[in-house]
Formats: structure tokens, C-alpha cells, sequence
């Protein structure tokens, strides 16, 4: 499902609460969401006494061989795939974060953005504290250190009402784990039943995977807590704005996982491709997606519209992140190393090329340029099963400065000059509300500037800088 070019992924994080094997079911369920972080991935888990823990840069099965896994026993656990959308790329900012504080040891595994991250990192340094890395997490450990609350939920029910932005935690203690979602709802957690215990995730797909039940999202503002005294919820911060992220659904989220209420992604998409039709008024030959991300979207327009559907573009699926480039300079080389054209099924085609998104502009110039010189395509209509992206996103995506979107400082008939296709065309705003079920619930700010959830004022001119 990985997306080729541009927008990266957010993290990935798991959680076993009471089953003997917890590390290796977090373990299967951080390598189920490898789509969600690829930079590093890390476990920690508890055996009632102690916390231990493992964690490097890479991908999750080339970092935890059986003996790694081996060092990680108990019957809890939580694990982190890692992309960098705070902090620099370093083992330092790798979680699971371990700390030893007044009342024990605890370790947190943090996947979105706190808007309010740098503020109180600052205000947290004039008062003492030392920070051993770049990343967000490790001011929510701060803040909870810092608290006064007689216990650990209170504690961390004061300092979750102090951050604000896109945070799913998990926070693992020597005998219990303990869950909590921003009260926004941004980024998606899932509870589930394993066995006699309890598995938790960012997606489903690790579920399936795991053979894990679904029994529900962790809310909004909840506290789920899991101990020896059984499962406790409580209702840790409150907001009557919900602010689901509405690209999980165009993009990030594997197509076979169930989000924001169980809701099957795949399904989703397909119907962003029928939506993506009914606006269409393009006569051609072929259907194809760029792969993978754009392909239920293209069965969804190919369906709707009556149009074949085929595999125009094939993907390399075993291109490492790097790999050794000629001296000789061949064009488009970075492309070609991923994808390549059909040429017998493109050739004097009038071609529909279906794509999730578009961002700067220059892959999607590529392809256009590759199904045309390589395929031999007499049309391409480039189709977008998104609107335009025309904002960056502050709460747990890498995307781009607003000065590198294209879309924000352009109009789509001079995208489509530059990118050269003979059409281009993207999903109108009320045509994505028209799919997403319960569309008052989503945030949409990438492509209308609505921003739910505030930010410092000299962050958002730093952003708006980038314009000019």
C-alpha cells in the first residue's frame, strides 16, 4: 500500500496487556503497520517486576531477531514504528522512551504531533529538566514527572490536559497499561481481544494479523486502564470537537484496517473513485492507478464509470531505500527504478491514471511523462482521489512547507502544463465530505486552511512564509 513519493507516513504503535507472549504479538503487530514508520521501531515489555526493552534503527524484521525477542519477556508490551514527524531521524529519538521516576519506572510510545511541544519544553527547562532527545514524547513523560497528582492516573490525566495537537499513548508500568487518546480523536486506536487479554493498535490490520477480536476505538479524550483490577475507563479530557484525520482514509491507513468506528478503509477509497467519476466527464480507453496507494480508487472509478481497468504502471516491490545509480545519466531514473509502463496495454491508449494525491508535482510529472514516452499513451488524464493539498499538516503527517505544495501557490491548469498531462482533475472538498461518513467529525485543513486544533501564532507565520 506504500505510497511511492512525496508524503510520509506518521507512526505505528501496539500494546499487549496479560498474554505470556506479549512481545512477540507486538512484535507481528508493529510488522502488520511497517506502511506506518520505517525510520525505526522499538518494545518494551514488563514481566510484573521490571521493564526491559529493545529498540534500533530499521525495519522492524531486521531489527528483532528471536534472540532480541527472547530478552522481552512478561505479558505486557508496547512497540513503536517511527517516522519522524518531530525530531531529528537518531536512535535517541526512537521509542519506546524508559524512565525511572518517584513512583517507578514507566515507558511511553507516542504516535502524532503536539502543537504545543516547544512551549512547554521551554517552560519545562527553566523549572529543571534535562531532555535526552528531540522528540514529543519525551514531554509528555516531563510534565508527568513534574505533576503533583498523588497517583500515576492522575498524573497523567494532568498532564494530558496540558498538551495540545494529535497524540494515541501508550504507557507501560511494571503491572499495567494504561491508554489514552487526544480529545480530538486525530490520529485512530483500536482495543482488541486476544485470547484471554487485551491487544491495542493504531490499525486493525495488526489484528487480523495476530487474530486479534475488534471490540471497539478507544474514544476521544479516554483513558482506558488495564491492571490486575481489570479494565477501567475514564473520560480524561473533554472536547465536543471531534478531528479525525481525514487523509488516514485517502492514504495512510492499510486498505484492509477498520478506523473511526469501523469503517473499512478499502471500501472508503473505492468510493472516493465512484465520487471521482461522477465528476469526470473524460472519454477514454483504460483505467490504471499508480501503485499502490491509487489502486481502490481506480477499481472505484473504473466501476462507476464503466471504464477497464488495468495495471498500466507495474511497481518494483524489492527497491531498498537505497540503491547504486549509473554514472551514466538515464532520465527519470529515480522513477523508473519503481515503476515502469506497460507498453502493449498503454500504446495509443487514451489513459485515466488515478493517483490519492497530489504534493509537489514532480513524480506526478514523471509518470505522466513515462506512460506517454515508455507506454506510448495517446491521452493521459491524471485523476486525483483527493482534493488539493494546499496546507501542510501540523498534527503527526511529514508533508511539505506550504511553499513546496504546489497546489497552494498554483491554479490546476498551470499543474497541469507542468506535470504535461492532457487533463488533470481532483476531487472536489464536497465530494470527499459526500464518502467520509460522519463528515462533521474530520479535520480537512490540508486542503481548506481550517485548522481545528490551535497552534503557537509564530508557527503559523513561520508557515506562511513559505508563500512568498
Amino acid at each position: 500500500m506504500k505510497k511511492l513519493f512525496d508524503i510520509h507516513e506518521e507512526c505505528g504503535i501496539f500494546g499487549v496487556y496479560g498474554h505470556p507472549e506479549a512481545a512477540n504479538l507486538t512484535y507481528l503487530g508493529l510488522y502488520a503497520m511497517q506502511h506506518r514508520g520505517q525510520e525505526g521501531a522499538g518494545i518494551c515489555s514488563s514481566d510484573r517486576e521490571n521493564i526491559f526493552i529493545e529498540k534500533s534503527m530499521g525495519l522492524v524484521a531486521d531489527i528483532f531477531s528471536k534472540k532480541r525477542l527472547k530478552s522481552l519477556p512478561g505479558d505486557i508490551s508496547i512497540g513503536h514504528n517511527r517516522y519522524s514527524t518531530s525530531g531529528a531521524s537518531s536512535l535517541k529519538n526512537v521509542q519506546p522512551i524508559v524512565v525511572n521516576f518517584s513512583l517507578g519506572s514507566l515507558a511511553i510510545v507516542h504516535n502524532g504531533n503536539l502543537t504545543n511541544a516547544d512551549k512547554l519544553r521551554a517552560k519545562l527547562e527553566e523549572e529543571g529538566a534535562i531532555f535526552q532527545s528531540n522528540a514529543d514524547s519525551e514531554v509528555i513523560i516531563h510534565l508527568i514527572a513534574h505533576s503533583k497528582g498523588a497517583t500515576i492516573e492522575e498524573r497523567i490525566q494532568e498532564a494530558v490536559n496540558e498538551i495540545r495537537g494529535a497524540f494515541s499513548l501508550m504507557i507501560l508500568r511494571e503491572n499495567e497499561l494504561i491508554v489514552i487518546r487526544d480529545r480530538h480523536g486525530v490520529r485512530p486506536l483500536s482495543l482488541g481481544k486476544y485470547e484471554n487479554g487485551y491487544v491495542v493498535s493504531s490499525e486493525t490490520c495488526a489484528f487480523d494479523l495476530v487474530s486479534a477480536e475488534y471490540i471497539r476505538d478507544i474514544e476521544p479524550g479516554e483513558m482506558l486502564v488495564l491492571n490486575g483490577a481489570g479494565e477501567k475507563s475514564v473520560k480524561a479530557i473533554y472536547s465536543k470537537k471531534r478531528a479525525h484525520c481525514v487523509f488516514e482514509y485517502i492514504y495512510f491507513a492499510r486498505p484492509d484496517s477498520d478506523i473511526y468506528g469501523g469503517v473499512n478503509v478499502n471500501d472508503i477509497r473505492k468510493g472516493l473513485g465512484r465520487q471521482l467519476s461522477a465528476e469526470s466527464d473524460i472519454e477514454a480507453d483504460l483505467v490504471i492507478p499508480v501503485p499502490d496507494s491509487g489502486v481502490p480508487a481506480a477499481l472505484g472509478f473504473s466501476e462507476a464509470g464503466g471504464i477497464p481497468f488495468d495495471f498500466g504502471l507495474i511497481r518494483n516491490h524489492y527497491v531498498g531505500r537505497t540503491f547504486i545509480e549509473p554514472r551514466q545519466n538515464i532520465r527519470h531514473f529515480g522513477v523508473k527504478i519503481k515503476l515502469n509502463a506497460v507498453k502493449k496495454l498503454l500504446k495509443d491508449k487514451r489513459v485515466i491514471v488515478v493517483d490519492d494525491s497530489l504534493v509537489r508535482g514532480t513524480t506526478s510529472k514523471k509518470i505522466v511523462k513515462m506512460i506517454r514516452e515508455i507506454g506510448g499513451a495517446k491521452e493521459v488524464h491524471l485523476k486525483i482521489s483527493s482534493p488539493c493539498i494546499i496546507g501542510p499538516c501540523f498534527y503527526g503527517i511529514d508533508t511539505p512547507t506550504r511553499g513546496e505544495l504546489i497546489a497552494s501557490t498554483h491554479l490546476v491548469e498551470e499543474i497541469r502544463k507542468y506535470i504535461t498531462a492532457t487533463t488533470l482533475s481532483y476531487l472536489s472538498i464536497d465530494g470527499l465530505r459526500k464518502v467520509v461518513p460522519n463528515c462533521e467529525d474530520f479535520c480537512y485543513a490540508c486542503f481548506n486552511n481550517d485548522y481545528p486544533i490551535s497552534f503557537p501564532e509564530e508557527r503559523f507565520t513561520q508557515m506562511e512564509l513559505f508563500c512568498t
